[in-house]
């Protein structure tokens, strides 16, 4: 794990034996808290040393100025960055004046686990002073899932060789000092001092800070109060100033007698509210969060998890690693939305500053997919966040010249960031990623009332874009020009796939909406004209083929441009984007991530077996995958058409994203829709579950096709299904399905429909995979650990 050998391989937990400053922001990374409002990445208590100190609040960012070369009609003006708030989870320590800084004295141990079933990260060292004393200080840090706005920290030191002086320090720092920014000076400067300071207090353990953003104008309050624990003679002290507010507490103590120092912490930000009433705010919350105390959080959060894992745990046998891999997943994923509360699910959640903070496309077609069948209260609160976007997206929409609404590429409260038009604007994609989300979650869970309101909201804006964003060509066939789909290397282009596929169900599920509320529909103006012109365009969307190959086109003509040159294309020139310019990418046939093998997953319906057999050949040969999400779906559709082995590789790939620091990026956050991508190739994989919309009176239903990899043994989960808990649990031979909980529920198997009741399970044998040669990748971009074909069979014969 992240290379070194420190990180021990265990089912319910990340343990690393050994501090190793050299991959440290990485491991703040693995290590970080966050409960989707508050985010904590894994620094050690102290402050220093840190790779990137980091404390975010979901929402709370700075604006700056976009820089363009040559502006253009549209483009956004300003862009949004995701700042480090005041950071509450510092707790300095002195022992007989020498400040505990782990570069110097000597470090004789150190432990971090952080437990997925408890969310509590604990720390245990031991360490000699330059004064060759030496202490061991233990920590325990939770963030919680219960209490919004609250975390908390048990922080305890004791002398092990002698008595010692000690001086903790709990502190409260705004604008601390960051790593330098290399970027735009600009952006530097928003994110290096955003915080303007407006208040600040300290008296007897209680602490507060109250700082407005510079130019978002963003209110943020925190607090903290303490509960002590020494011997006698322990004394403390409180002082403030405007960036630093501090408790010193200070005891002489002897081996067997530790210092304990208990810190709550809370946080609240408003746009609106007044200075006092978010004071006020924070007092409350940390002032509850005592009441509750720290045994009493912890229980609360071991209560919340359970909870969580009986609906979402996939059980793993056969790949020690990858068990571990995703439940890791699966917590960071609910950390990233658990109480975002109607504010977007950032794509690196809240464990770092990567991407600026933003959301996109992935939070839609990767993450939700994950949360609706698993916890569904979270997917509705991240969907209410693209509901209030709304009036931004109607606004975008018209200054493009459209109907409906244009929702944006990359943002954090709504307005477009993106300063590349060909990867942003262009990616209409998103709206149907929104739209086909909500009408998942109403699938799913049947929750009449979002689907009457906001559901039918975003998909009336959403349709309506398409039909105002594409056009009949003089044959009535309906086409989408000028679009860049999931594949950025292949941008502005005439009927991408995804997109018309897409934009179709979009579409269809829209006209199906408005049909069940007739009086909603009436409010937005939706008229019987209107909903049959969708149908109309839906009915005739272009799908792009070339029949001579026998494969559908990415988009309408890539069959037909030349192909990249892989074999002169050396390893150390990808990713492509960072050594190649784009018009050489965007002529070529080169894919940078999953784009037709999306739309094939995504609509499965519309294509035969032998239909995606041969596309995904086609452009497993030409995907190189440059990003991180491309990884999972290739599983998908490698498992679907008989490609057993290579989809266990592109598993393997997904999971270890951030554990193994693939993309050499971790330090900057998690990656969260890949973090979401293992539960999709393990599920939509090796599970075979897929959805269909039902439209025009069908049924919506749920179908799965599974088959497991040799690797792998046994693939266990669980899915919520409209009140219903059905585990599929699958073997080498056989799947057996159980219905925990619910009405009956009719599914299909390999095809043929399975009718279940909680009276019993139901065991089905599992179709042998089809025999087909294995497809090849471009030459160097084979995942990670899939041997060639002559090493495979070698270990076969073995």
């Amino acid at each position: 794990m992240i290379t070194h050998p420190s990180f021990t391989v265990e089912p319910w937990s990340l343990r690393e034996t050994e501090l190793n400053l050299d991959v440290l922001a990485q491991s703040e990374s693995v290590f970080a808290l966050s409960n989707g409002h508050i985010g904590w990445r894994g620094n050690l208590d102290e402050g220093e040393p840190h790779g990137l100190p980091g404390a975010y609040l979901n929402g709370v960012h700075e604006r700056h100025p976009l820089p363009y070369a040559e502006a253009g009609y549209g483009y956004p003006e300003s862009g949004q960055t995701l700042i480090n708030i005041t950071d509450g989870k510092i707790i300095r320590l002195l022992v007989d004046d020498h400040p505990c800084d782990l570069r110097y004295g000597r470090l004789l141990a150190h432990e971090r686990v952080l437990d997925f079933r408890s969310g509590v990260l604990s720390r245990s060292a031991r360490w000699m002073s330059p004064g060759g004393r030496t202490v061991r200080i233990t920590s325990r840090r939770l963030v919680s899932f219960t209490q919004r706005a609250v975390a908390a920290v048990v922080y305890e030191v004791e002398p092990v060789d002698g008595p010692a002086a000690v001086a903790v320090q709990s502190e409260l720092v705004a604008n601390e000092q960051l790593p330098s920014y290399q970027g735009d000076p600009r952006v530097a400067a928003a994110i290096e001092s955003p915080l303007v300071p407006e208040e600040h207090f300290a008296q007897e353990t209680r602490l507060r800070l109250v700082h407005c953003t510079g130019t978002s104008r963003l209110r943020v309050a925190a607090a903290a109060d303490h509960l002590v624990y020494g011997p006698q003679g322990t004394s403390w002290s409180a002082q403030s100033e405007p960036d630093v507010s501090r408790l010193t507490v200070t005891a002489d103590l002897v081996p067997g007698q530790p210092l304990r120092l208990v810190k709550f912490v809370a946080y609240g930000w408003s746009g609106e509210r007044s200075l006092p009433a978010v004071h006020d705010q924070v007092d409350g919350a940390v002032a509850a969060a005592l009441s509750t105390g720290w045994d009493g959080l912890v229980a609360a959060q071991r209560e919340y998890l359970h909870r969580f894992w009986a609906c979402a745990d996939v059980e793993v046998e056969g790949d020690a690693q990858i068990q571990q891999a995703v439940r890791f997943a699966l917590f960071h994923v609910l950390q990233a939305a658990a109480r975002g509360e109607d504010r977007a699910i950032p794509a690196k959640g809240l464990t770092g500053t990567g991407y600026d903070g933003h959301c996109f496309w992935d939070t839609e077609s990767y993450v939700l997919p994950l949360l609706t069948y698993t916890a569904p209260e979270t997917v509705a609160s991240a969907l209410r966040s693209r509901h209030r976007m709304l009036p931004a997206a109607r606004e975008r929409a018209r200054q493009l010249g459209l109907a409906g609404a244009a929702f944006p590429w990359r943002t954090i409260d709504g307005a477009e960031c993106s300063a590349y038009w060909p990867a942003g604007t262009a990616a209409f994609h998103v709206n149907a990623d929104i739209a086909l989300a909500a009408a998942r979650y109403v699938m799913a869970t049947g929750d009449e009332d979002f689907e009457r309101g906001e559901g039918l909201d975003l998909l009336v804006d959403t349709a309506r874009l398409w039909r105002s964003l594409g056009h009949h060509d003089p044959e009535g066939v309906f086409h989408i020009d000028g679009v860049t789909g999931p594949d950025e290397y292949s941008a502005v282009a005439r009927d991408n796939l995804y997109t018309n596929l897409m934009a179709r169900q979009n579409l269809l599920t829209a006209a199906d909406m408005a049909t069940r509320h007739p009086e909603r529909a009436e409010e937005l103006g939706v008229d019987e004209e209107e909903a049959a012109g969708w149908r109309d365009a839906a009915a005739r969307m272009a799908v792009p083929y070339n029949a001579s190959l026998g494969v559908h086109e990415q988009s309408a003509g890539f069959t037909t441009f030349q192909h990249w040159d892989f074999e002169a294309t050396p390893p150390e020139n990808y990713p492509l984007l960072l050594h190649y310019p784009y018009f050489d990418l965007y002529r070529k046939q080169v894919v940078k991530q999953a784009d037709l093998v999306m739309a094939i997953v995504e609509c499965p319906h519309l294509f035969s077996a032998e239909e995606k057999a041969r596309n995904f050949a086609y452009y497993e040969a030409l995907t190189v995958r440059d990003s991180s999400l491309s990884a999972c779906f290739q599983a998908v559709l490698a498992a679907e058409t008989g490609h057993l082995r290579l989809a266990y590789a592109y598993l393997s790939e997904a999971a270890l994203m951030d554990l193994d620091d693939l993309e050499h990026n971790t330090r900057d956050g998690l990656h969260i829709a890949s973090l979401a991508g293992t539960w999709i190739a393990l599920v939509t994989g090796f599970g075979g579950m897929r959805r269909y919309f039902g439209v025009a009176g069908e049924p919506d239903r749920l179908s799965f096709s599974p088959r497991l990899p040799e690797a792998l043994s046994r693939v266990a989960f669980t899915v919520l299904v409209r009140g219903r808990r059905l585990k599929v649990d699958v073997g080498p031979s056989h799947a057996r399905y159980t219905l925990g909980e619910g009405e009956p529920l009719t599914v299909l198997h390999h095809g043929d429909p399975i009718d279940l009741t909680t009276d019993a399970p139901v065991d089905r044998p599992i179709p042998p995979a089809p025999n087909r040669p294995e497809p090849q990748q471009p030459p160097g971009r084979r995942p990670v650990g899939l041997p060639t074909g002559e090493e495979h069979r070698t270990a076969v014969e073995d």
